[in-house]
């Protein structure tokens, strides 16, 4: 098979030529992801030179056609032979993916938008709400971590509605005997929740709003924050680069002014780097539990490289280059010597494609929990070691939301 590729400004013809049988579906299949991967969401086929459809390129049309018309894209036959036609038209789908005429770009709204060019990356900022404002509020004492002190009496149970976002250590359940095994790493936003148990399953569990329901957590220590994000951009690394995590919250400030902001992320992964629990930290062993060595092995696991390269990454975080002491003990350096302070949750889903230009906050989120499964969850980090160390986290393209923190309470 032969797939020859032919770009205009607003969409991708790919001219096929071979037998579209279950081998070349699959290549067809792979290829066609790519190209979503690169940023296409306008794609057209040529089947004018294939011959021959078995049941399995019609998967791959199918399945490519719900993945485009959901982010609002384009994918459509513009040409296609005599036989595959009849296939085509055979299996009820002629109606659905044929088009009859080379479909343009749909004219929409413009958005007013602002054009940033940084040096990995390019950032497109839509219009900011002015009077947004964040409180966030800390809740229990991170030091109790060290030797995994945590007890009964440390835990409190929170919701999360859609207008609250937060992270930290928590669990799922009703009691705290209930979730006494299970205390991992969470975050919250957009009416989701998702966590990682620490009782040896090491599946990530999420909740989402349903008409009442609204998702509880009982946390250990975290921070709960509520109001709504001022700033809304989207970015995108330079051709052949990458843009780090530290960069991307160095663009937040810089847009914002501000000196402590919340930030939520939804991005094209090139790797993460952080850390997880493998314990729950109201086991206690030992005074020198869970960070201390050897015990540190058998409490914690660490990405030695980047994890989950060309996933999707929903990002939660609070950050601060003011040394403010309520929220300082939740934070911690971004680097060694840096005086931005951090501290960054992710969780990790299947590739899919983002729409293009402006998008939603919750419906952005509800999407990937509804359509896709949780890979997993992790605090992220920096591994700044002189010689080993294997960097940060990185990501290609993605969309971010972010505002000033105007108040912290304890």
């Amino acid at each position: 098979m032969e797939i020859t590729r032919i770009d205009s400004e607003k969409q991708l013809i790919l001219k096929i030529k071979g037998r579209l049988d279950a081998y070349w579906s699959d290549h067809l299949s792979k290829e066609l992801g790519n190209i979503i991967r690169d940023g296409a969401d306008r794609i057209l086929l040529d089947l004018s030179d294939v011959p021959y459809i078995s049941s399995a390129g019609i998967r791959v049309f199918l399945s490519y056609y719900r993945q485009l018309k959901g982010i609002q894209g384009n994918f459509a036959i513009i040409k296609v032979s005599t036989n595959a036609k009849s296939v085509l038209e055979m299996s009820g789908l002629a109606e659905l993916l044929l088009a009859q005429e080379t479909p343009s770009t749909p004219d929409t709204a413009k958005v007013e938008m602002q054009e940033i060019e940084r040096k990995d990356a390019l950032f497109q900022v839509f219009p900011e709400i002015r009077d947004a404002k964040i409180r966030c509020r800390m809740i229990g004492n991170p030091e109790l971590l060290e030797g995994c002190r945590f007890q009964q009496q440390d835990v409190e149970r929170l919701a999360f509605s859609e207008g609250t976002f937060g992270l930290g250590l928590g669990a799922f359940g009703e009691t705290f005997e209930e979730c006494r095994q299970r205390f991992g790493e969470f975050l919250a936003v957009g009416g989701t929740a998702v966590y990682l148990p620490t009782d040896g399953t090491n599946i990530p569990d999420y909740m989402l709003s349903r008409g009442l329901f609204i998702p509880e957590i009982n946390i250990l220590y975290g921070a709960q924050c509520r109001g709504e994000f001022a700033y809304h951009s989207r970015f995108e690394v330079k051709k052949e680069g990458l843009v780090t995590l530290q960069s991307v919250v160095e663009a937040c400030f810089d847009l914002s002014g501000a000196d402590t902001l919340g930030i939520v992320m939804v991005a094209e992964t090139a790797g993460l780097l952080g850390t997880a629990l493998t314990r729950s930290p109201v086991l206690q062993v030992s005074s020198t539990a869970p960070f201390k060595f050897p015990e540190i092995r058998e409490w914690l696991s660490f990405s030695s490289e980047r994890s989950f390269p060309r996933s999707l990454a929903l990002t939660l975080g609070l950050v601060d280059r003011s040394s403010n002491t309520v929220i300082s003990s939740f934070l911690r350096p971004v680097k060694k010597g840096s005086s931005l302070r951090a501290h960054f949750h992710s969780a990790v889903f299947p590739f899919q494609p983002l729409k293009k230009g402006q998008l939603e906050l919750k419906s952005t989120i509800g999407a990937l929990f509804e359509s896709e499964q949780v890979l997993g969850v992790m605090h992220l980090l920096t591994d700044d070691r002189e010689i080993e160390g294997a960097g940060e986290s990185e990501f290609i393209r993605g969309a971010c939301w972010f505002g000033p923190i105007s108040e912290i309470s304890a």
